[in-house]
């Protein structure tokens, strides 16, 4: 069992000493799902990728800015939103960290854009 409070801890400690600013760690996976602790310092930035199945961000520590394509919300810690299935970045307005909950492609459930490409 990981220990989700020492996990940001440790990580946001490591962006603060990483000349990018930022430190991951995948802590869960079982088949598709995935579960990570991303930490970044204020003003880092993840550019834009694109979006898994499905996926969740949890705000653990700080304010962080999801954008996209005419997308742009900011949360703060305690808050939950759905990414969405587009190309997204996220920002860290302040040292932050976040817990993301991503589930991939599975046999007989396509990803938004192998969807998209037989629509």
């Amino acid at each position: 069992m990981d220990d989700l409070t020492a996990l940001a801890r440790h990580h946001l400690d490591q962006a603060k000493a990483d000349p990018h600013g930022r430190s991951a760690h995948l802590f869960l996976h079982d088949g598709p799902l995935r579960q990570s602790v991303i930490a970044m310092v204020s003003g880092c930035e993840l550019d834009e990728h694109n979006a898994p199945p499905a996926a969740s961000l949890h705000v653990l520590h700080g304010h962080v800015r999801l954008t996209g394509t005419g997308v742009r919300t900011d949360l703060i810690a305690g808050q939950v939103e759905r990414i969405p299935h587009e190309r997204h970045g996220m920002l860290a307005l302040e040292d932050s960290v976040v817990l993301l909950t991503a589930v991939t492609a599975t046999v007989g459930c396509p990803t938004p854009t192998e969807e998209a490409a037989t629509a």
